[in-house]
């Protein structure tokens, strides 16, 4: 089962994926959410569909995840997933690496809810983000990943292993 952060749907919609150009791509995540391949976790869902206080009105990612991927953000409230959300927290803030503001992100952003859905339910982590172990001024989502044995991949490596092809 692999667990999508939220720059997987931004980066596809603002870019190489967007819903004119690639619908099989958004038809591919519904088809294999249905098949209990993918999913994400309710607090990406609220950085998606929460409205942005600049715009008036809901952007297309918006109302597709609102529409077809709804029943797909998984909840996050489960004792095992808050235990190792308060792991992470712990080692993030613990950790003299990074800085007060990189800790204070952290602790705001749906990110560490994410390694911690994706460490509890042993699934795999798909995020655009880079391994970067000398980065200060944020944590990344696969730096985490690695120091909690947490397997993570990119929207690509995700693709080719459930075979979708377009």
């Amino acid at each position: 089962m692999y667990v999508l952060d939220a720059n997987v749907f931004i980066s596809a919609h603002r870019g190489y994926y967007d819903f004119d150009l690639a619908p099989s791509f958004w038809k591919s995540l519904v088809s294999h959410a249905s098949q209990n391949n993918i999913c994400s976790i309710d607090k990406i869902q609220d950085e998606i569909i929460s409205p942005n206080p600049k715009e008036k009105d809901p952007d297309r990612l918006h109302l597709w995840s609102a529409e077809n991927f709804k029943d797909y953000f998984e909840k996050t409230d489960s004792l095992d997933v808050i235990e190792s959300y308060a792991e992470i927290q712990q080692w993030a803030y613990n950790n003299p690496q990074f800085t007060a503001s990189a800790k204070d992100e952290f602790a705001r952003n749906a990110d560490a809810w994410l390694i911690a859905y994706a460490k509890s339910k042993q699934h795999t982590l798909v995020t655009h983000e880079a391994y970067n172990p000398e980065m200060k001024k944020r944590i990344l989502i696969p730096v985490v990943c690695r120091e909690f044995n947490v397997n993570y991949v990119n929207t690509f490596e995700m693709l080719r292993n459930l075979q979708v092809s377009f």
